[in-house]
């Protein structure tokens, strides 16, 4: 079924098919994102007028929409063209004015004529003390008052759409809604108390009081539930298809892994021998592995993907680790070497820099096996590398890859497992929708002997004291960082602030001992400078947020970041897990300028309580927003309509093991409920999931 069914194409048609909506109109509802009927029944009033009918506006806390019934007294018509008609009315207990501009004629005379009887809803303001109601939106006999409806829907608008234009479309689009059949595991729905769709549709756009547009109301909570569902479908759709390639068992006999755990100075954390006994369940089974290692800074993350590595080359194949910087790559590599070494074992690495015959002399080992385990940049990728035997690659992943990227890895066809590495600490509504589709381990410890990093806030004003306080430390042999704020968006004035930055500081210490690195730098020079760091020929380094990732140096003990209000909570504690790696005591110091707002003072302060990344990255959560956090456009996070990520991470869970064991008991979605599953996956948009059913 790879063409849209009968069934839903009223709710697919052009907008133009609604009454009332024409060309203009719907070019309008196009900023809402609005393109098809279809989107309307998820376009949710976010508020909505209360219009019970009360005996009367005093006390009443103005400005309000009220409505009341009242005796209709003295007309009294404006001076000139453009002045206020007004009228007298009283009801149970007070009086107050209707007031009406542009009035023709009498025809308000006729509408409401003195002495009858009206009930009139409408904002009610005070003017000079006297309370008035402008333009009432309604003004009905008494014997029509079941007209005005009692609670109204408030929807979001646009330019162009009014809220009548909005409640007439939205009406339409309800009058399309099909019976459908039930995709919502039953006891889930039993539980939840959660109405049909037709019905929740209905009941979300009718609303009848506040509580009705809670997102924990029954009828919201289940198209929500809805939303999340076909997402979760559709990773569980695209682990499946991952899952059906054959993949190759790597059982290795740890000859290798037990010389290299043997050789190390401190023990693996438990954490870390959970994880590594899970890939290696995952590589011994003969479906490929899809797994993710997310692990907070200094988690210990590379010793288990070396682990897995080693792994693949007991089972007598290779193994490749992909990092997404030259400087990563190269890091990884002095990393790794010695342990290469213990396990002898030959560890290269390949990125664009190399050229001719050396490269060729590269491409022949790793043909032959000659090399075992290959680090690199996405210039593993190309072409002309050949790989003997690929068992495993390792994915260091900075810059998301969203689910089609994965996709795209596994197209490789080279049967290979896939293990992805994220230093970024995920809350878990996030991680379940941006990586459902893969088995997740988590390293939650922190290895023994890291020490914790002191963390202080300080205003710019005492830019001298902290300079004091460099010095000292460079003159004991520490090292230090000092990364430049952020400036608005362009990378130019941020190369402007660091080199700035990096001048002055120059002056202070003198030639040689202060480094630079930004973004704009040749390669070359970058890797250069980050070098010389490394080697302890400079003391201090100046740089924009090129040293957020994996940077390595454990005898920096110094962190300052100035204007840290800028950055984001992730990415302090990012910067600041570049501290901490070696035996000194170290220090993180926020430099921020007055005055500061009461949400950047609150993001330093959660900073300076704590070094959990998931507690962090959960705050971060609540204070910015799933879009904000992670720049949803290339984040692999999908935008929801009605679900809301930070307050429904409970649902997504109860989403994804439902896909899984919906997909699990009837991969085909052949039966009744995986028949209305697929109508789900075309209402919500899900083509990529419903080509994935047709691969499948």
């Amino acid at each position: 079924m790879s063409t849209r069914p009968e069934i839903l194409f009223p709710l697919f048609g052009k907008l133009e098919t609604l009454e009332g909506i024409g060309p203009k109109t719907a070019q309008n509802f196009a900023h809402l994102h609005v393109l098809a009927p279809r989107d309307l029944l998820f376009t949710l009033p976010y508020s909505g007028v209360d219009r019970t009918l009360i005996e009367t506006v005093q006390g009443a806390d103005f400005p309000t929409t009220l409505t009341v019934a009242v005796t209709i007294g003295k007309h009294r018509k404006p001076a000139n063209r453009n002045g206020a008609y007004r009228i007298h009315v009283e009801d149970a207990q007070t009086s107050f004015q209707l007031v009406f501009f542009h009035a023709r004629g009498d025809f308000w005379e006729r509408q409401l004529s003195e002495g009858s009887r009206r009930v009139v809803s409408g904002k009610v303001e005070l003017f000079d003390g006297i309370p008035q109601m402008v333009h009432p939106d309604f003004a009905v006999p008494e014997a029509e008052a079941s007209d005005i409806p009692q609670f109204e829907p408030v929807y979001p608008l646009t330019h162009g759409i009014t809220q009548k234009v909005m409640f007439k479309a939205a009406r339409g689009a309800l009058s399309r809604v099909p019976a459908l059949g039930e995709w919502i595991e039953p006891t889930q729905i039993a539980q939840a108390k959660w109405p049909d769709f037709q019905s929740a549709v209905t009941q979300a756009h009718a609303p009848q009081s506040l509580a009705d547009l809670a997102a924990t109301a029954p009828a919201r909570e289940r198209l929500a539930y809805d939303e999340l569902l076909a997402h979760q479908i559709t990773l569980a759709l695209a682990r499946q298809v991952e899952r059906r390639k054959p993949g190759r068992r790597s059982d290795g006999d740890g000859r290798l892994q037990n010389r290299v755990l043997a050789a190390l100075p401190y023990e693996p954390t438990g954490a870390q021998r959970r994880a590594i006994s899970e890939i290696a369940a995952d590589m011994g089974r003969d479906v490929r592995m899809n797994r993710l290692l997310q692990g907070d800074v200094g988690a210990g993350k590379t010793l288990v993907a070396f682990m897995a590595l080693l792994r693949a080359v007991e089972a007598g194949g290779q193994g490749v680790l992909m990092a997404p910087t030259e400087i990563l790559a190269r890091q990884h590599l002095a990393g790794l070497q010695p342990l290469a070494e213990t396990a002898g074992v030959v560890l290269e690495i390949l990125t664009g820099r190399d050229k001719g015959s050396e490269r060729q002399a590269k491409l022949a080992a790793l043909e032959r096996d000659d090399i075992q385990i290959l680090v690199g940049t996405h210039a593993v990728f190309q072409e002309s590398v050949v790989f003997q035997d690929l068992r495993l690659a390792v994915v260091d992943e900075q810059h998301r890859f969203g689910v089609r990227q994965r996709l795209e890895l596994g197209r490789k066809g080279r049967q290979a497992d896939v293990l992805v590495m994220t230093a970024t600490p995920i809350p878990r509504s996030l991680a379940l929708a941006q990586y459902g589709d893969m088995d997740v381990s988590v390293l939650d410890e922190k290895p023994p002997g890291r020490k914790p990093v002191k963390t202080a806030l300080v205003s710019t004003d005492r830019l001298d004291e902290v300079i004091d306080r460099l010095r000292a430390a460079i003159d004991e042999g520490r090292q230090c960082y000092w990364v430049c704020p952020l400036v608005e968006e362009s990378e130019v004035s941020d190369l402007i602030a660091a080199e700035e930055r990096f001048k002055r500081l120059r002056a202070v210490f003198g030639e040689g001992v202060v480094g630079l690195v930004h973004g704009q730098m040749p390669p070359a020079d970058k890797d250069a400078a980050m070098a010389a760091f490394q080697q302890a020929q400079t003391k201090l380094l100046v740089a924009t947020t090129v040293i957020e990732v994996g940077v390595d140096v454990s005898n920096a003990s110094i962190m300052v970041i100035e204007r840290a209000e800028s950055f984001g909570l992730a990415q302090l504690h990012q910067l600041r897990g570049r501290v901490g790696r070696g035996s000194a005591a170290s220090t993180c110091l926020l430099m921020y300028q007055h005055p500061l707002t009461d949400t950047g003072r609150q993001r330093l302060e959660v900073l300076r309580e704590t070094e959990d990344g998931f507690v962090i990255a959960e705050t971060d959560l609540k204070m910015r927003g799933t879009g904000d956090l992670i720049g949803t456009a290339q984040s692999g996070v999908p935008r929801f309509r009605v679900a809301d990520l930070e307050r429904q991470a409970g649902l997504m869970a109860i989403a994804q093991s439902d896909a899984r064991k919906l997909l699990h008991d009837d991969p085909e979605l052949s039966s009744d409920r995986g028949q209305a599953a697929r109508l789900l996956l075309w209402l919500m948009r899900q083509d990529e999931a419903i080509r994935l059913i047709s691969v499948g």
